[in-house]
């Protein structure tokens, strides 16, 4: 509700850059020099593919102040109230993925300078995650303004170091990587692409505190500044250790850098960067709490309560942990593989969602009607938003390019990735055909009655109410 808004546009800034400067996102830099791309085509193609999937985010982003809603939630105006669990799905299988890198790679961290086993420190990481997840969306939006600060600082003088002291061009300098570099620049695109749209899925949980008139331009170009700067920086960091450490990994890259800096300096860097997993593994956690629930209730009315809110992040962390204690020690492989996934089943509900958003119904909802058990003006299920997403997916699959499945197209591009063009074009221009008939004036007057009922006002047939100051929002 409007009398409920608070917080600062500019937050979005600093809560989306350490959001995104974790060592996962490090990793997907090291993509390039492992398939024999040299360090320039490489930061090249993450900086490309950041800004790119960014874009997509960014623009999310602006959904939040306008609805008030989290960001999946939305979906049922698209896919219907219970249509929605086929995005939805996807996106819990993108939290549960991220968050077990997140927790492994925040582990190694830690064991750096302090004791215990990998099990212990799962475990104490996913339950120290739960509990700023349960305290909610203020702390985490506090926890992650202050660590900017602390990243910006540390990461700087590592960055400087790492370009004063490292020679580009020594590690891989043999590796083909399988293919041309125009695949191999394609696959990297792709993979910071992919790993930039998959923070779509939540950018609204994080905004929708905003006044409702914040102006539209200010929360795209913070969120989308905060995290395709972190990304471009980090991602390009760790191209730049893979092209010139012969074994490169996020924790060792930085400590060798580092502690060549000052003794010590890169252990330090180290646990600053677990710290902000951690960070990263709560807001993540959060957002699947709300998906989850959102599901759930689509189905059986759910009461948002403080237990419920301990259940689900609980239940997500269990999840957590069990992925993550099977997961491979050869990790890097089943990350990368991990962000084309999030790629594939990510496109096509952004394009809808989006192409709704400010194509279609241009932004306005009656938003308690997406809550209607009974599937109110949006329906329970919503044959356009379905048929659109699966039309679009289906077409990418022709492109798809992994280590289990080559589509066709992809064999023609000499195994280049470019799913992520038919799947938007697609899934989108489909969408936005299927709508062109959509009776948008009978659905004003619920979005008029909606906006009433949020704003505390009273129903225009119930004098009774009209006389009622205190249904009336001062």
């Amino acid at each position: 509700p409007v009398r409920e808004r608070h917080g600062k546009v500019w937050h979005q800034g600093p809560f989306w850059f350490t959001g995104n400067f974790v060592l996962t996102t490090m990793v997907t830099g090291f993509l390039g020099p492992e398939l024999g791309l040299s360090l320039g085509m490489s930061v090249l193609a993450v900086v490309l593919g950041a800004c790119f999937g960014t874009f997509f985010m960014a623009f999310h982003a602006n959904q939040g102040p306008r609805m008030g809603l989290p960001q999946m939630i939305q979906s049922r105006a698209q896919f219907g109230t219970r249509g929605a669990i086929v995005p939805f799905a996807a996106v819990v299988f993108v939290y549960v993925g991220f968050n077990v890198f997140n927790v492994v790679l925040a582990t190694e961290g830690l064991q750096t300078v302090l004791p215990g086993g990998t099990t212990l420190w799962y475990a104490l990481i996913i339950a120290l995650a739960i509990v700023l997840a349960v305290v909610g969306h203020d702390l985490l939006h506090l926890v992650q303004r202050w660590l900017t600060y602390v990243l910006i600082a540390v990461f700087g003088v590592l960055t400087i170091g790492a370009f004063v002291q490292l020679d580009p061009g020594t590690a891989h300098a043999a590796a083909s990587g399988g293919g041309s570099t125009w695949t191999s620049f394609l696959v990297v695109f792709s993979a910071a692409a992919g790993y930039q749209i998959s923070y779509a899925i939540y950018v609204s949980d994080y905004s929708r505190y905003l006044p409702k008139d914040v102006p539209a331009r200010k929360v795209i170009w913070w969120t989308y500044a905060g995290a395709a700067g972190s990304a471009v920086w980090l991602m390009s960091l760790g191209a730049l250790l893979s092209s010139a450490l012969p074994e490169p990994g996020a924790i060792t890259g930085i400590r060798q850098v580092g502690n060549d800096i000052l003794p010590g300096f890169g252990t330090f860097a180290v646990v600053v960067s677990s710290i902000a997993l951690i960070g990263i593994t709560a807001v993540n956690a959060y957002g699947a709490m709300l998906t989850t629930t959102s599901a759930v209730d689509a189905f059986r009315t759910v009461k948002p309560t403080v237990r419920l809110r301990v259940a689900g992040i609980a239940a997500v962390g269990v999840v957590i942990f069990t992925v993550a204690m099977l997961l491979p020690e050869n990790y890097l492989e089943s990350f990368n593989t991990f962000v084309l996934m999030m790629l594939y089943f990510l496109v096509p509900w952004t394009a809808v969602n989006l192409v709704d958003f400010y194509c279609v119904r241009r932004g306005h909802y009656a938003v308690t009607a997406i809550f209607d058990s009974n599937g109110g003006i949006y329906g329970r299920w919503s044959w356009r938003g379905i048929v659109s997403y699966a039309v679009g997916f289906l077409t990418m699959i022709p492109f798809f390019a992994t280590h289990a499945y080559e589509g066709p197209a992809a064999k023609a591009l000499g195994g280049a990735d470019l799913s992520f063009v038919p799947g938007l074009i697609i899934g989108g221009g489909l969408y936005y055909l299927l709508n062109r008939n959509l009776d948008l004036a009978a659905e004003q007057a619920a979005v008029e009655a909606s906006e009433r009922e949020l704003d505390g006002e009273p129903a225009e047939d119930d004098p009774a109410s009209a006389a009622a100051p205190e249904a009336v929002t001062p």
